[in-house]
């Protein structure tokens, strides 16, 4: 097994099985199977709701994986910010908790995991198509200010815009399409089991 073969292998178990053919995914375990008040419900405010945890790691892999280390448009664009009813840019971070709640309230369930799913197969795609060269190498500096320009980072953009340049780009891409989410669905599993839901997994 590559380092091609494993990435895919192990992004997988981060995305539904519509994305990796992992139908005991922790993607699956996490979020499948959940009515959208369970999705949208925020046991304690210090918690996010898995719809916000769901926008956020979707968002995330979004950005970094295509406007930071491809260098190509991201999968959102003006029709899925319209499906989605959200169109701020960003991914998230920095957010106060009324924005949290806001963002819960109104992005379309059935967008959202489509959108999610898009993502996902976008990586799949582009990381599928790698050659041994394409792991090297380090995120453009050009490409940061293009993602900051556009509102990628929001209110962190300038931190971001220093941290991000010249980042080994496979550290950037395990660390934002696996280690990441991963975190995040272990804060699920607390969200789930305080909302009285299951930790699913």
């Amino acid at each position: 097994m590559d380092a091609r073969d494993l990435f895919l292998e192990q992004h997988a178990a981060m995305h539904s099985a519509a994305v990796g053919g992992n139908k005991m995914s922790t993607a699956e375990r996490t979020f499948a199977g959940l009515t959208d008040e369970q999705m949208r419900v925020r046991p304690r405010e210090d918690l996010n709701s898995l719809a916000w945890l769901m926008w956020h790691i979707a968002r995330a892999e979004d950005v970094f994986v295509n406007a930071l280390l491809a260098a190509k448009p991201q999968v959102l664009d003006e029709a899925w910010k319209k499906r989605l009813g959200v169109d701020r840019p960003d991914f998230g971070i920095g957010m106060t908790s009324p924005e949290v709640t806001q963002l819960t309230g109104r992005i379309d369930l059935g967008a959202l995991r489509a959108y999610r799913d898009a993502v996902g197969l976008r990586t799949r795609e582009l990381v599928g198509a790698f050659k041994p060269q394409d792991w090297a190498g380090a995120v453009a500096a050009d490409a940061v200010e293009r993602a900051a320009a556009s509102g990628c980072f929001g209110v962190r953009t300038e931190q971001f815009g220093k941290m991000l340049p010249g980042r080994p780009r496979a550290a950037m891409l395990s660390g934002i399409a696996l280690i990441h989410p991963a975190g995040h669905m272990g804060e699920a599993a607390t969200i789930r089991t305080a909302g009285g839901f299951g930790t699913g997994v």
